[in-house]
């Protein structure tokens, strides 16, 4: 794994994180779609790097964009 992809990773695992805290400690329910579209962005790079099998890998990365979606969504909603 190359330090850019490392960089990444640890990107996706704070901004997970973040949106766990959104969830959280903001009540805001975007937070837990950013955090379940960013762990599906975990597992999914993980799989690759670490070139593991995971059944339906595309299922999971149309999930992601349908999660991202609907939290851009309830943003966009937002007064």
């Amino acid at each position: 794994m190359s330090l850019l992809n490392t960089l990444s990773l640890i990107l996706e695992i704070v901004t997970a994180g973040l949106g766990v805290w959104l969830g959280l400690m903001k009540k805001k329910k975007y937070g837990w779609l950013i955090a379940l579209t960013f762990t599906i962005y975990v597992i999914y790079d993980l799989s690759r790097f670490l070139n593991l099998e995971l059944p339906a890998r595309e299922l999971l990365f149309l999930a992601a964009s349908i999660s991202i979606f609907c939290a851009v969504w309830l943003l966009a909603k937002q007064p």
